[in-house]
């Protein structure tokens, strides 16, 4: 095999290795995919200041999110089907970022449940919420997150309805995704996919099915999902769930200053500048170029991070420069666990670790700390 040296290899990779219905749900936007690419595209826009004649020895990426000690300033992103880019894909990305010593979000719409992956690790994690109109479904989520330890709950704000995404409804993916022969056939010709899925029980969404009345199955799963995304979702919602929740909040998809000073009244303990990956609002800025004004309206009053086109350590430091206290990946881990498993998840930290170490060495930095927008050319 090609000697993997960055996180496009492990796309390249996981292009190969995981049936399209489910790398295309991966990597892919809504509609013209212009905010999809733009997320990336404004990263490579960002150009650094190079320092030379600096002591570069004794360098340190670690720091803190919320207060929780991190290797770099990274955490892995809830993302929905983790489960069907490989399997058991939740608690293979789980381990592997305890290990490396960042944080994990399990997702409300995870193949694995919140049982599952805390059986499976040391350390707790986090979970995502998304508010649903069964607001009996949502206590019971937080409350078995309660139940397994996880010692942050991250709220999605930005799918109270949902993006159109022309890959997923062309490829047929619901919930249960279509069989149709073209996906049959595809399926077929990734055989280490197939054997994974074959050897594990968990091939449903792991944190609905089952807990919820009449929901036992995937097949009696899709109509309950499709009318649940709840479109009323408000500020009074992140009020009650706070107070429901009780440890520390985080608000995910907030891409306007406005609502970063809503969020910072709120209470919560951080916000996520995000457009959800470009799955969402098409036609939208993306995150890095969203990232400074939010991180100036709200100042010190809640830690800002950002989500959305980070493919290299470097974008993880341009991200500290304008304003980031830390950041998170979702298709970076994705295409590692996709085309690896959990070795994959752990090479995709390592790669991200890696350049950013050296990139901030190059800046004339020695600690992830003491960044600011000094490194980037103006």
């Amino acid at each position: 095999m090609t000697v993997i040296t960055c996180i496009e290899d492990l796309r390249r990779l996981a292009q190969r290795r995981v049936p399209r219905m489910f790398y295309d749900y991966a990597d892919s936007g809504s509609w013209t995919e212009s905010t999809y690419r733009a997320n990336e595209d404004d990263f490579r826009r960002l150009k650094l200041r190079q320092r030379v004649a600096v002591n570069m020895d004794g360098r340190s990426t670690a720091t803190t999110m919320i207060g929780q000690p991190v290797a770099m300033p990274v955490a892995i992103a809830p993302t929905g089907l983790t489960g069907m880019q490989h399997a058991d894909g939740e608690i293979l990305a789980a381990r592997a970022a305890e290990k490396f010593g960042v944080p994990f979000t399990l997702s409300t719409m995870s193949i694995c449940s919140i049982e599952d992956v805390a059986a499976a690790t040391t350390k707790p994690f986090w979970f995502q919420l998304y508010v649903m109109r069964d607001r009996a479904f949502v206590e019971r989520l937080i409350d078995r997150a309660k139940a397994a330890g996880c010692s942050a709950l991250v709220l999605t704000l930005d799918l109270q309805i949902l993006g159109q995404r022309h890959k997923d409804l062309k490829n047929g993916l619901s919930a249960p995704p279509k069989l149709t022969l073209p996906n049959l056939l595809d399926m077929m010709s990734k055989p280490r996919w197939c054997l994974g899925m074959l050897g594990t029980p968990r091939r449903g969404f792991g944190n609905i099915i089952g807990h919820v009345e009449g929901v036992d199955d995937m097949g009696s799963l899709g109509q309950w999902t499709a009318q649940q995304f709840d479109p009323r979702l408000s500020w009074a919602d992140v009020e009650w769930i706070k107070k429901r929740w009780g440890g520390p909040l985080i608000l995910k998809g907030v891409m306007e200053p406005e609502d970063a000073r809503l969020a910072a009244g709120s209470g919560a303990d951080a916000l996520v500048v995000s457009n959800h990956g470009g799955r969402q609002l098409d036609g939208a800025p993306s995150s890095i170029e969203a990232l400074p004004a939010i991180a100036e309206a709200v100042g010190r009053d809640i830690e800002v991070w950002m989500d959305g086109g980070i493919r290299c350590g470097q974008d993880v430091l341009k991200a500290r420069a304008l304003g980031a206290r830390g950041t998170m990946i979702g298709r970076a881990f994705l295409y590692g666990l996709g085309a690896m498993g959990e070795a994959g998840v752990t090479k995709a930290l390592e790669i991200l670790h890696r350049e950013l170490d050296l990139t901030m060495a190059f800046c004339g930095h020695t600690a992830i700390d003491t960044v600011d927008a000094r490194i980037l050319v103006r």
